[in-house]
């Protein structure tokens, strides 16, 4: 579907969604990205001196790591899904 139409079929509104989802889940790896950076520098650049802060930071680190990684993922296995069962 291309441009601003109204759905008419089943087929045409799952499109629509999976054209919005397309676009969302890029959006929402960025944004994830970039708070992962700035929670990086706050930490080890901005709160150098504070261990506590440092501390903070590396478990932040090691758990967006790891939520980066099982979102990508779930990402693939849906697409995987969705090429599997939808046409097209």
């Amino acid at each position: 579907m291309t441009g601003n139409q109204t759905p008419t079929t089943y087929a045409g509104l799952i499109d629509m969604f999976i054209g919005f989802i397309n676009v969302l889940i890029p959006a929402m790896f960025a944004l994830i990205f970039l708070y992962f950076i700035w929670k990086v520098i706050d930490s080890w650049v901005i709160h150098a001196g504070d261990p506590n802060k440092i501390a903070e930071g590396r478990t932040f680190a090691v758990t967006a790591v790891i939520v980066v990684v099982v979102a990508v993922s779930v990402w693939g296995i849906v697409a995987i899904i969705r090429a599997s069962f939808l046409p097209g």
